[in-house]
């Protein structure tokens, strides 16, 4: 089995498809760290001016006004409709400050997990699309069949090939979010502030990337399972696209409730150990009239982790049965 799977991991080396989704995710990463630095600019001296200008003019209009404005809040106040927050909530008009007139000074704890989300997300997709390239190549080809004539063990076979592509993504996950997390600390030391990055902040970092690793791995098999299902990478191509359309899109969408059963809300839970999102709750007021607001809820890292994990057993087992019985020609 072993050495199967290196022969297996020296065939997916030696594609040039490969070497072009390898390039492919290094060039997305560079651009990540590009848009990072265009981000963390300082404001040119002409847009300081303006923000300068703009923020006199509020700050006299509230010298002017806010204790007017506050009065007609407070005398509204009784005609708005529940539920609604507390008076001074609603009607406290805060004196400008310039700095709220001023680009926020991005943090490098701030930014670093929606990149490394960001980064999952791609690694996940590259891998995917090469392990779909890879086995359904061989399929349409028909060299899965020769290479049966020197191996016949199927299920020998079938771990052989999944097992490489999980372990041939790691090295590109690896070396990615190193570029990505060392890159953007330098930016961020130049530009931005990295106080606060303490010990454990930098451990939910690599745990974090950890996390994306062990992700990219399982959706490179899963590539190879669709392909090997569909015997076409094109065809496992298309039905994932086709969720993310019709079920993420639209499905997910229009009964929101579902949200903790699709793929991409589990997915963010076991990337980022838990994540939220929002329903709609309504009720009806005291006029009558029906009131929506959205509701935060949460998903656990557990919830994310057991259906991703059982969702990829079931379909590398059903791939292994399929391979197992039909007919490869």
């Amino acid at each position: 089995m072993i050495r199967l799977t290196g022969v297996e991991l020296r065939r997916l080396v030696a594609r040039r498809l490969v070497m072009l989704g390898v390039v492919a995710v290094l060039g997305v990463t560079v651009l990540m760290l590009a848009a990072t630095w265009w981000n963390a600019r300082p404001l040119s001296a002409e847009q300081q001016q303006q923000n300068k200008v703009q923020f006199e003019q509020a700050h006299a209009d509230w010298e002017k006004n806010h204790e007017k404005y506050e009065k007609e809040c407070r005398d509204a106040y009784a005609s708005q409709p529940d539920p609604k927050p507390s008076v001074e909530e609603m009607c406290t008009y805060q004196e400008p400050k310039l700095s709220e007139w001023g680009k926020p000074t991005p943090s490098f704890v701030e930014v670093m997990p929606e990149l490394l989300q960001a980064s999952a997300y791609l690694l996940a997709f590259a891998a995917f699309l090469i392990g779909a390239s890879f086995v359904g190549a061989e399929f349409s080809s028909g060299s899965i069949g020769n290479w049966l004539t020197f191996e016949p063990r199927r299920l020998r076979v079938y771990g052989s090939k999944l097992s490489a592509l999980a372990v041939g993504a790691v090295p590109v996950a690896v070396v990615t979010l190193a570029l990505l997390l060392g890159g953007t600390y330098l930016i961020i030391a130049q530009m931005g502030v990295t106080t606060g990055t303490t010990g454990e902040v930098w451990g939910d970092l690599l745990e974090m990337s950890g996390r994306a690793m062990v992700i990219a791995a399982v959706a490179g098999a899963i590539g190879g399972v669709l392909a090997l299902l569909l015997r076409h990478t094109a065809a496992a191509i298309g039905v994932i696209m086709g969720y993310v359309v019709l079920v993420e899109g639209i499905f997910g969408s229009v009964l929101v409730s579902a949200q903790p059963w699709l793929a991409r809300l589990n997915f963010d839970a076991w990337v980022m150990h838990g994540t939220t999102y929002y329903v709609q709750k309504c009720t009806t007021g005291s006029d009558g009239s029906y009131i929506c607001e959205s509701v935060e809820k949460t998903l656990s890292f557990e919830h994310g982790a057991w259906y991703l994990g059982i969702g990829a057993v079931l379909l590398i087992a059903l791939g292994a049965v399929v391979f197992n019985r039909r007919d490869v020609n």
